[in-house]
């Protein structure tokens, strides 16, 4: 049913330390708990008086505004309890921090920012088409479409062509798809790529491929500074070169000249006036768009009038007319025939008896148009490519020429020759960087309105935009230009005019400037960038050795990182080709592409909660095939290159994962190996485990200090020795007392365990379990430690350091009690005896034996230890000895040929020895020990005695015990009272605890048992209790008469002398193992188990 809820106005109250309330001119509510107060006055008088403000606030568990400051709530929540203010923030307050998040792009705009350090913050105003859309196009156009696109059609043809760019796009269209489902999962700050696949994958996968990405956009200022370097030397000023002639290292040696002298000045720009690169992006911009559509122009231009360029052929051979003007041998010239300037290059002398080449004798010089038209038909002739090796020279199809056995390289000054060999891969390669340059929006996704919408639709339109582009391009250079000029990469047959230049309208200096402008912006747009994404990576503290790169000026600049791209970026222009640069580029490219993919392919199958993209246009099947096409690429474009590049991201990967900052992302990767573990242990549930994949999964038992330090940090040293890494480790331990109280000190001590595993090198888990008593935490953690088939099956834990001492019997129960809970759950027990003795893990055994006393037969565990020991660095030197005891009927010579091949069938190598137990007198120490362990068991068997009782009778019990014996074992000496030790308090305790009900009762617990004898005594009472003494006290004296089982004095003889041989025989060995006699079936032997078993070793 409803609830009515009446409002009525509080004034604001101050309390004064006399109790009077006076009215305060301030918006502060009043407290709960005053209101409270004012209503039950006469309740608050039976409490007494006030004890001031503190007592106040702690009696009541509501808030007390009472003696706090004015704006001690301001912005804070309306939670009920105080301790829930600061932990919960304030809905409205939490609301205003979300709405206001920006993360600016940065670096940027650093110079621009005031000289007093703040930061100016603006609300992001950039749209869709200034924000993605044109940031895309401008890096994806570039040098690669002005300086290689004609070359690459003529030699792929325009269908091989076709193939190439549709690769190509359809690769980066598949990115963008899945790259704009990550950035609409979350905000993408600088760093782009980095942040999403960090993000998505993990820092080892983010550190490899934001590395990859940082080098590919390194190199990437290389090719635009090599692209304008050739554009200056070959088109603008091809005088200014230092180097001449035409021999090979030329041209290479002027590229690395004036390409170093080019990225200093670039690195200068970008150092001191970055604002001034910005400020001229449009300019950049402007000069890309105006070039493609002088180029649109001129193929337009080609169907009126085709342009007026004409290329000399010597046969079927291109000539380079930048040295001749007129296409002929010979001419007339005012009637009189004379040579022209190719019969010079040709012939020995000017005249026409001149000896000239032979090739140049048998065939004719014809002259066609270079650009007959988008309507000639000369599609045809470039449907198909035309491959070639280096060296050889540019022939046009279809045209008659008569060969020759002369070589033709002699004269690569008039001829045109293929400068690389030529085939379809390389050209994919070559191609692939300029249709890069799509994380361009996603870069600038603080300064955009709307980064969800903007980033999808900019981007996808771009890339469709620029394929478009591309492939018009291919058909329309295969449509209008002719092949022999398609073939000429550098334009030499048209008078050292680029082959694009000389189709666009109205001038090839259109193209010329606009490419250099282009190229010029580009490497500086990448000498900007680049740093940022190297100082992004490195303040993200994942790679160690690169966090000096993640410092810079005082207003952020990237000054370091700048410095080590300029390093990089010099090494690619000393390889002084852009031919060679664009497939490395390439190599880092379609890597990064290649995780974008599978990061968004992994989170859509992994159906993370959190992976709610607003882009739904997408599916794991579109990213898997854009991983596949770009992992194809890469092997497609170099196999080497492809090798080279995922060696280094593995070397990265695994740099990261030994030496990197631990970072906790949410990434998939962590995804998926919680599912990987799921399916893997469903898979484990599903069959029983065969023996031969068993392998001791350990349960350790670790005891901490008093600082809930381990105590005995050698047990992981001896656990990391007996893994080497290997299966299941979970180390554990038991805090004594209640969750709710120590629940701090259970995380510290699991910080604690996972500390002692690192610094003991042990791989495994860690897991600290707070229980109302000890015995009852180590049986939890046996039953329930692990998770389905990755369960432990062995324990392993210390022996009791004070199992002597009497008065530590409490861990010495707790030990027994875990021995026999671990035989019940079909545990193997693993007890290690003087663990503080053990190796280290930087210890290495210079020789010595692993002893094994093989008894009594375990099922082959106690033959694996020594085995899995010996993998182990420092047992590794140890040799394996196995002894067994032969009885004084056995065949001692037979069983040591039986135990031979018994180990040779385990395949061990280990030395056999047999020992004998010959019958010999059972000595009077034996007798006695046999004696004190019957008696003692049955004594405390008869005693039902309460522990008021026990604490009366004990000395008195023990006295005549220690007399009895004597009488029986020396019976020439007279009886008389001998002052012995007591049987301790705890060990009688003992046994009365083993027959309460549950085994978490304490010694509290019993002393308040209904057995404690009664302080107020009646007559009858008393004539009880002293008739009962008396019939316990002749039972007792009684029980002394009796003599030993004689089957129990033969195996305490037999005990005795094997432990003799025992420590005889292996004094001197580095380790023993032998087999631990399980705990009595009968709860009253306790006492005897710890006191015989912890004896010898």
């Amino acid at each position: 049913m409803p609830t009515n809820f009446t409002v009525v106005p509080v004034e604001d109250v101050k309390a004064s330390g006399s109790g009077e309330a006076t009215a305060e001119g301030s918006s502060k509510p009043i407290s709960l708990g005053k209101i409270f107060r004012e209503n039950d006055d006469d309740v608050d008088t039976l409490q007494g008086p006030d004890s001031g403000d503190e007592s106040q606030k702690e009696s009541t568990p509501f808030f007390d505004s009472d003696n706090d400051t004015k704006n001690y709530y301001d912005d804070k929540n309306m939670a009920l309890y105080e301790e829930e203010m600061d932990s919960t923030p304030m809905v409205s307050s939490l609301l205003n921090k979300l709405s206001n998040y920006t993360n600016l792009f940065p670096g940027v705009c650093e110079h621009e920012e005031t000289e007093d350090g703040c930061r100016r913050v603006t609300v992001p105003q950039m749209g869709t088409f200034i924000g993605v859309f044109l940031p895309c196009l401008q890096n994806i156009l570039g040098v690669i479409l002005f300086l290689r696109l004609t070359w690459i059609v003529g030699t792929a043809g325009i269908l091989g062509s076709f193939a190439i760019v549709f690769m190509c796009c359809v690769c980066t269209l598949l990115t963008a798809i899945s790259m704009s489902a990550i950035a609409t999962n979350g905000v993408v700050p600088a760093g782009g790529a980095y942040y999403m696949i960090s993000r998505s994958l993990g820092p080892e996968f983010g550190g490899a491929v934001g590395l990859c990405f940082y080098l590919g956009t390194t190199f990437a200022g290389s090719l635009y500074i090599l692209g304008t370097i050739e554009i200056l030397l070959i088109y603008i000023v091809p005088t200014a070169t230092v180097f001449k002639g035409h021999d090979g290292d030329a041209m290479p040696n002027n590229m690395r000249i004036y390409g170093t002298c080019c990225l200093a000045l670039m690195a200068l720009v970008v150092f001191v006036g970055v604002k001034y690169v910005n400020k001229l992006a449009l300019v950049f911009l402007s000069c890309v768009i105006l070039s493609i559509m002088a180029t649109y122009a001129g193929v337009i231009r080609t169907i009126i009038e085709p342009p007026e360029f004409n290329v000399c052929l010597l046969g079927n051979r291109s000539l380079k007319n930048e040295n001749f003007e007129v296409c002929a041998k010979k001419e007339v010239i005012k009637n009189t025939t004379i040579t022209t300037e190719l019969w010079n290059h040709f012939c020995n002398s000017k005249h026409l008896n001149a000896t000239c080449d032979d090739y140049f004798t048998l065939n004719e010089l014809t002259e066609i148009q270079a650009i007959p038209g988008l309507l000639s038909g000369v599609i045809k002739d470039n449907l198909w490519g035309e491959y070639a090796p280096a060296g050889m020279t540019i022939e046009k199809k279809n045209q008659s020429s008569v060969p020759t056995q002369e070589p033709t390289t002699d004269r690569d000054d008039i001829y045109l020759f293929n400068d690389i060999n030529t085939y379809f891969t390389l050209l994919v390669g070559i191609y692939f960087p300029s249709v890069t340059g799509i994380m361009a929006g996603s870069n600038r996704s603080g300064d955009l309105r709307d980064a969800k919408r903007s980033i999808p639709i900019g981007t996808i339109l771009a890339i469709l935009t620029t394929s478009f582009i591309y492939i018009s391009c291919v058909v329309l250079f295969g449509a209008c230009i002719e092949g022999v000029v398609l073939r000429d990469k550098f334009g030499y047959s048209v008078k050292k005019n680029p082959v694009i230049g000389i189709l666009a309208w109205p001038s090839p200096w259109v193209i010329v400037i606009g490419s250099f402008f282009s190229c010029s912006g580009a490497g500086l747009q990448s000498l900007t960038g680049a740093p940022r994404l190297l100082q992004a990576i490195a303040r993200d503290g994942i790679v160690p050795f690169l966090r000096v790169f993640g410092h810079g000026k005082a207003n952020g600049e990237p000054t370091w990182a700048l410095l080590l791209t300029v390093g990089i970026c010099e090494i690619g222009i000393l390889i002084a080709s852009l031919d060679a640069v664009a497939p490395i580029l390439s190599m880092f490219f379609l890597m990064c592409y290649l995780f974008v993919n599978l990061a968004c392919a992994i989170q859509t199958l992994l159906r993370t909660p959190n992976w709610r993209p607003r882009f739904r246009f997408y599916h794991w099947t579109l990213s898997f095939l854009g991983m596949s096409l770009c992992l194809s690429l890469m092997f497609i474009c170099s196999w080497y290159y492809a090798l080279v590049a995922i060696v280094i991201a593995g070397c990265i990967y695994k740099y990261i994962e030994y030496r990197g900052a631990v970072k906790e992302w949410g990434d998939g990767i962590r995804g998926l190996s919680l599912n990987a573990a799921r399916y893997a242990l469903i898979r484990l549930e599903e069959s029983p485990l065969h023996t031969k994949n068993w392998r001791p999964q350990i349960l350790v038992m670790c005891k901490l200090d008093s600082d809930l330090a381990v105590k005995h940090p050698r047990l992981l040293s001896f656990t990391t020795q007996l893994k080497a890494g290997k299966g299941l480790t979970i180390v554990s331990t038991v805090l004594e007392g209640t969750f709710m109280t120590r629940e701090d000190e259970a995380k510290t001590a699991e910080q604690n365990l996972k500390a002692a595993m690192v610094a003991e090198r042990t791989k495994g888990f860690s897991h600290a379990v707070v229980s109302s008593n000890l015995r009852d935490g180590f049986s939890i953690l046996i039953q329930s430690a692990g998770l389905g088939g990755m369960k432990h099956n062995t324990v392993l834990m210390a022996w009791p350091v004070t199992w002597r001492q009497a008065q530590n019997s409490t861990a010495t129960r707790n030990f027994i009690e875990t021995v026999r809970e671990t035989t019940a759950a079909n545990q193997a027990l693993l007890v290690a005896k003087n663990i503080d003795s053990f190796p280290g893990n930087q210890q290495r055994l210079e020789g010595g034996t692993i002893d094994v006393w093989w008894i009594v037969h375990d099922g082959g565990l106690l033959m694996l230890l020594p085995f899995l020991l010996s993998q182990h660095k420092v047992w590794r030197k140890c040799k394996m000895r196995v002894f067994t005891v032969a009885q004084l009927n056995d065949n001692s010579i037979q069983m040591k040929k039986d135990l031979q091949m018994f180990i040779y069938h385990l395949r061990l190598d280990a030395k056999v020895e047999v020992v004998e137990m010959h019958d010999s007198d059972i000595s009077a120490f034996t007798y006695e020990k046999t004696l004190r362990m019957e008696q003692r068991t049955e004594m405390l068997k008869q005693m039902q005695l309460s522990r008021t009782e026990r604490e009366r009778e004990i000395q008195s019990i023990t006295d005549v015990s220690r007399s009895s014996i004597k009488r029986k074992t020396f019976s020439d000496v007279n009886d008389s009272h001998v002052n012995t030790q007591c049987i301790p308090e705890d060990e009688a305790q003992l046994i009365h605890d083993r027959n309460t009900a549950s085994h978490s009762t304490s010694d509290r617990e019993a002393g308040a048992s209904p057995e404690r004898v009664h302080m107020t005594w009646t007559k009858e009472k008393l004539l009880n209790e002293k008739n009962r003494q008396r019939e316990s006290i002749g039972q007792v004296k009684d029980m002394f008469n009796m003599k030993p089982n004689q089957s129990n004095v033969r195996r305490m003889h037999t005990a005795v002398k094997l432990n003799e041989v025992v420590v005889k025989k292996s004094r001197d060995s580095q380790l023993v193992l032998l087999n631990m006699p399980g705990p009595p079936k009968n709860m009253k032997g306790d006492a005897n188990f710890t006191k015989n078993g912890g004896k010898g070793f």
